[in-house]
């Protein structure tokens, strides 16, 4: 058993910590202040990759596996974990493209999308169902060009900003296998948005409902089989998972590094405040949690990687487990900054912002709690 990264995993997480301290960073104040990243930071991202992560390598991706994109995203979490999560966000949209798409529309949608000239949502969540997302209600009807597409789909980052949706909706009966998934482009007819939402964190990426009333979707727009779509979904989620956990690890370790520094300069009392025991005690409590979540998403990324039959469960566990600890070492950190970890010039508040989403999305860890005891009830005999 080896624990160590390959040097190849080491230059990946590398270069993206490298650019995301010298592109992200500088600017994810400005960024949040305005409510939107800027579009041309994509493609330079793109430059290096990342628009197809997990995109394989016959599709012009790059073809990396899920632990070699779950470096890249804790690498650019330090910098902003809302910015990471976005792109976490267009990967796995571009990486359903690719599995389950046709020739047809991979050829028409990919090329732009790992370019990143074509920003992705995804879009599962309705204002009626959260994690009861068999429940959906979004519906297609068929027509003889394709599909007529009505419904609402709600919290969706990119809403109004992106170029394309992937939209699961029911193109069958009750029941996930009445599920289907379609690719909606900006600008068709009928497809609208709600306004920006005020969100505690996240708030650099534009966040909206997603609205289609009669909306014209081609029958080659349809991603796979139809009445697989939650398949799809739910299988794009167990990586999903790992990219949200990676972006809390990521960000709590830039929370903790830059609290040692300030406690290193921070006097009361006649010394610095890394010297008194109890504070030691504190960040030592921090750097044992990040590491125990480090160890438990390699591992299930490694899980979901190699195939292993109870990689979902280790990919739920590994969310819930890594995204509390991440928000319990960024609320330490903030608490140990006092008074100035509650100003925004500090930058601790809002990594305490920005992670206390990620115990919600990506199916909630009440969820990710449910998944893996069915998982242990199943494999009791």
């Amino acid at each position: 058993m080896d624990f160590a990264l390959s040097e190849e995993q080491q230059a990946i997480f590398e270069v993206a910590a490298s650019f995301g301290a010298d592109h992200i960073a500088p600017h994810a104040r400005a960024w949040e202040a305005e409510g939107t990243i800027p579009r041309e930071l994509w493609p330079r991202l793109a430059e290096l990759g990342f628009g197809g992560l997990y995109v394989s390598e016959a599709a012009g991706g790059s073809g990396l596996t899920r632990l070699d994109a779950a470096l890249v995203f804790e690498a650019l979490s330090r910098s902003c974990a809302s910015v990471a999560a976005f792109l976490s966000i267009h990967n796995m949209c571009a990486a359903m493209i690719d599995r389950y798409g046709s020739d047809e529309i991979k050829a028409r949608v990919l090329p732009g999308a790992l370019a990143m000239e074509t920003v992705l949502s995804y879009c599962l969540t309705e204002p009626g169902s959260g994690s009861d997302a068999a429940a959906l209600r979004t519906r297609a009807e068929r027509t003889n060009e394709g599909w007529r597409l009505t419904g609402t789909k709600a919290f969706i980052s990119g809403g109004g900003y992106s170029d394309a949706y992937v939209v699961m909706c029911r193109t069958g009966g009750e029941g996930a296998r009445g599920i289907s998934t379609l690719v909606v482009e900006h600008g068709a007819e009928g497809l609208s948005y709600g306004g920006l939402e005020d969100k505690m964190g996240w708030r650099s990426q534009p966040t909206r409902q997603v609205q289609m009333d009669g909306c014209p979707v081609p029958a080659e727009n349809l991603i796979g089989e139809e009445g697989a779509g939650f398949r799809y979904a739910m299988a794009g989620l167990d990586g999903g998972r790992l990219n949200i956990a990676a972006c809390s690890l990521g960000a709590a370790q830039a929370a903790l590094e830059a609290t040692l520094s300030y406690m290193g300069e921070r006097k009361a009392f006649g010394q610095s405040l890394d010297q008194f025991q109890a504070l030691q005690f504190r960040v030592a409590d921090c750097e044992i949690a990040l590491q125990a979540a480090r160890v438990f998403l390699y591992q299930a990324a490694w899980k979901l990687d190699t195939g292993a039959p109870d990689a979902p469960k280790h990919c739920a566990m590994a969310k819930k487990f890594v995204t509390e600890a991440g928000s319990a070492v960024a609320d330490a950190c903030l608490q140990l900054h006092g008074g100035y970890g509650y100003l925004a010039d500090y930058g601790v508040e809002k990594i305490v912002r920005d992670l206390r989403v990620h115990q919600i999305l990506e199916g909630t860890n009440e969820i990710m709690r449910l998944i893996t005891a069915r998982h242990m009830l199943a494999a009791r005999g």
